[in-house]
């Protein structure tokens, strides 16, 4: 079983800048893809980013070139760095783990943790 607990939301402006994090514990993360999704109120989970064992990366569309996925193994944790913040990038941040590749449907994957509110205001 693995353990996962998102931190770092909270309210930040327009144009701003937040980091998450997710902690794992149970297992190390070395051998799993790791991800985050996210729900803006009233909406579906989307995909955000995710991670292979090699490192590489694919985002969401909507994120591309503002979000940036990176894990620290050491630390059994990954970070997801979202820059030049919207409104529209309001919402609760799932981070997820799973076996094999990295996939853009959050009902295959394997882990995830209850969500950190990330608000931005204008």
């Amino acid at each position: 079983q693995v353990q996962l607990v998102e931190a770092g939301g909270g309210l930040v402006q327009v144009g701003g800048s937040v980091r998450l994090s997710c902690l794992a514990s149970g297992r190390t993360l070395d051998s799993f893809v790791v991800g985050w999704f996210r729900q803006p109120p009233g909406k579906e989970r989307t995909f955000v980013a995710g991670m292979d064992l090699r490192g590489s990366t694919k985002y969401g569309d909507s994120v591309k070139g503002r979000f940036t996925i990176s894990r620290d193994n050491a630390k059994n944790t990954v970070y997801l760095q979202m820059n030049s913040l919207t409104p529209e990038d309001t919402a609760v941040y799932f981070c997820v783990a799973r076996y094999n590749d990295i996939s853009t449907s959050f009902a295959l994957y394997h882990y995830w943790g209850r969500g950190t509110q990330v608000t931005v205001s204008s």
